[in-house]
């Protein structure tokens, strides 16, 4: 092993605090593993506006004890100097019930608060959006959820929330990550839990915290929609996440006395052993929870992921079977519904560019404002918080990775208040002897059906750099739709056929949007690090008197066939 190698492992061993990973480790240094030391300390697990998200393991480039320690010292002193009173505001902190979740929480706690930092840590498993909505309620510096979401089970991650309640952006993240390169060069404070609470540097969160997130969604004015509840009957999965004692609850309080929960999956298990990826959106992530509806014959079968910040939905239809709506669907049928019942003053909704563009088309018909960012809540949410005027309120945000927020009580995504939301709608739905594929089919018939796909598409090694070819060879045509404009957001331009331009509103980002005629869009995101790109698709097609669901479908899935086809073809080889 080489000298510098030899060191930093060295070094690493002996600051390491968790016996686990130091066994793991000694076993490679024995082994004279060469290779994969060097892999491991290659260099840091990387801290962005999400984080940090990776496997549990030994070294820097893994998630560990030491890792979390050296982050949050790193994260404190940014904090120190970024916000005024930020020690005694405090961190808030949550976890979820991965292996190894609550022994970061604590260690991150015993970092700040040897820091000066009052620190407020929840007493057992918390969802995330609850710490979302705590750093609110306390005016918190900033909130810290130790969760690797919908990840598979050997993953963990460390989620920062800034003090306005809502994730990291840019310079945030940056910011951070360099105090935490110059904190794990130094002697990482640390202090005894027992010591801090005597100190009053540790308020636990206890019951009465979790009841004040269940109060506000209760009393929040948009979920007031009171309805009747009898017609309307779900099963549940927590997907061995921490929703289900508060989803349970929230409904319940909502009314809905007809809910079923999955027992196999109810409990936090971090081995997730009943689902092979517990993300809703995997194949058969639903299979125990739809099961459970059939059982049941209950209208809907909903899911949380692990933590409870996405939702998702499956319906039952008319032939007594259950199909999944897409996150572009329930967006669209949530919005659609909040903006019905909204009050005049809260109008604001928003969506990411590439989400379907339908919730704009929706919002447009109530004379309400819609915004779009780039993908992700930390540009929802923010965005949302600076486009807040009086006269026009945060409404309803979403992006098609199953992600909703409703009202402005939680500054994330919120898997909890949406499956109250969706609830709530069907009961007014069904109030009128509708069903969620009736009011799909309306929205559809008003404003075209919307279809969208994504695909990545892998390049030969040889195959020039995408993105600039796109860009120096603009094409007229894509399929056979006219390219009306097209959005090169690395330059924040819009260009349009005629070769005039304008500036748009949006970060920098690697990407391009293509708007073509008859509504339809192609966005293309190139890979800067290897030959291979995503894009998403965008058709949307008319519907007439003599039209149904079904022929629409049939007819949008032809075109995006053939649209999905052409575009490829027309890409360099």
């Amino acid at each position: 092993m080489n000298t510098h190698l030899h060191h930093q492992v060295n070094q690493w061993f002996e600051q390491d605090p968790d016996p686990k990973t130091q066994r793991a480790l000694k076993i490679l240094i024995d082994n004279q593993d060469e290779s994969t030391l060097t892999d491991m300390f290659s260099g840091r697990l990387a801290f962005g506006t999400a984080g940090l998200r990776g496997v549990v393991g030994p070294g820097p480039m893994a998630m560990n004890r030491l890792v979390v320690r050296q982050t949050t010292a790193g994260l404190g002193a940014y904090l120190l100097s970024q916000i005024s009173y930020a020690a005694s505001r405090g961190v808030i902190i949550g976890y979820d019930g991965r292996h190894d979740s609550y022994t970061f929480a604590h260690d991150a706690a015993s970092v700040l608060t040897a820091m000066g930092f009052t620190v407020r840590l929840t007493a057992q498993v918390a969802p995330t959006p609850l710490v979302a909505f705590g750093v609110k309620h306390f005016n918190a510096a900033a909130g810290i959820v130790v969760t690797a979401s919908h990840n598979p089970p050997q993953y963990n991650g460390y989620k920062v929330y800034w003090e306005n309640g809502a994730q990291i952006i840019p310079p945030h993240d940056s910011g951070i990550a360099a105090r935490i390169e110059h904190a794990a060069t130094q002697t990482i404070p640390f202090m005894d839990l027992e010591l801090a609470e005597e100190q009053d540097k540790l308020i636990w969160l206890k019951d009465e915290f979790y009841q004040t997130y269940r109060h506000g969604i209760h009393n929040a004015t948009i979920l007031q929609q009171h309805a009747n509840t009898s017609k309307v009957s779900l099963a549940y999965t927590a997907m061995h996440g921490v929703g289900a004692n508060m989803a349970e609850a929230v409904l319940h309080d909502a009314g809905f006395k007809q809910v079923y929960s999955v027992e196999a999956q109810r409990e936090p298990d971090g081995d997730f052993p009943t689902v092979n990826f517990p993300n809703p959106e995997e194949e058969g992530a639903m299979d125990l929870v739809i099961a459970e509806a059939n059982k049941h014959r209950a209208m809907l079968a909903c899911a949380n992921d692990p933590d409870a910040d996405r939702f998702a939905v499956a319906v039952r239809t008319s032939d007594n079977d259950y199909k999944m709506l897409t996150g572009d669907q329930v967006g669209v049928l949530l919005g659609e519904y909040l903006l019905s019942n909204a009050p005049a003053h809260q109008r604001l909704v928003g969506t990411t560019i590439v989400s379907s563009s339908l919730l704009s088309k929706v919002a447009q018909s109530f004379h309400a404002s819609c915004y779009t960012t780039l993908t992700g809540f930390k540009w929802l949410m923010n965005v949302g918080i600076n486009r807040c005027e009086a006269d026009n309120q945060f409404l309803f945000a979403y992006e098609e990775a199953l992600g909703y927020t409703v009202g402005s009580m939680v500054w994330d995504k919120d898997g909890l208040s949406a499956l109250v939301a969706f609830a709530q709608m069907c009961a007014k739905l069904a109030e009128k002897g509708q069903t969620v594929w009736d009011k799909l089919e309306q929205i559809y018939r008003q404003h075209g059906f919307h279809l969208n796909a994504q695909i990545s598409i892998a390049l030969k090694p040889d195959t020039p750099n995408i993105g600039e070819y796109l860009r120096q060879q603009p094409p007229e045509k894509i399929a056979d739709y006219t390219v009306q404009f097209w959005d090169d957001l690395s330059q924040s331009r819009r260009t349009f056929c005629d070769g005039s331009t304008a500036v748009i509103d949006l970060p920098k980002s690697d990407v391009l949007i293509y708007s073509l005629e008859n509504d339809a869009r192609v966005i293309v995101r190139p890979s800067g690090t290897e030959p291979k790109i995503k894009c998403y698709y965008e058709v949307v097609e008319s519907m007439d008197e003599t039209d149904t669901w079904a022929t629409a479908q049939m007819r949008a899935q032809q075109t995006m066939a053939n649209f999905i086809k052409a575009h490829q073809a027309s890409l360099p080889e």
